[in-house]
């Protein structure tokens, strides 16, 4: 899968790469002024910059923005939309929304990991309205209807 990547030089960054022989994701580093690290208070918010924009020479894929495990375990740092969603089309700089679910300030300073991303294929659906739905075992039960165990 072909992907062309912008380094926006105006940020400094350099060029992301796979950590691993076996990463299914690349970091993404957090491209803000070295002298102005951005802390993300308890229960706040903060969109990070990442110095980078992408361009998929396909239209059927997606790139998925996900936490980086470590800090979401560790740290209680997480993405504030849960994941990111960058459409193929998109040719912005792509930022990170972090998300501080720690009872602890924490500190983003430049060239941090803060969160990772994976390319995908994208399959688009057809939607066809119908008045009703076929029948299955399961029904409408959800938000838990099959049990824990």
């Amino acid at each position: 899968m072909d992907i062309n990547v912008k380094v926006l030089l105006s940020r400094g960054m350099t060029m992301p790469a796979y950590a691993t022989e076996g990463s299914a994701a690349i970091d993404l580093r957090a491209a803000i002024d070295e002298n102005s690290p951005v802390t993300i208070a308890p229960g706040e918010r903060a969109l990070i910059p990442t110095g980078m924009a992408i361009s998929p020479e396909a239209k059927d894929v997606v790139a998925i923005v996900a936490a980086r495990s470590g800090l979401a375990i560790k740290k209680g740092i997480c993405l504030s939309n849960g994941i990111g969603v960058i459409d193929s089309d998109y040719r912005g700089e792509i930022c990170v929304g972090l998300f501080n679910t720690s009872s602890e300030p924490f500190v983003v300073n430049r060239g941090d990991r803060i969160a990772q991303m994976m390319f995908m294929p994208v399959l688009a659906a057809k939607l066809t309205e119908a008045l009703s739905l076929d029948e299955t075992a399961r029904g409408a039960g959800g938000f838990g209807s099959t049990g824990v165990k």
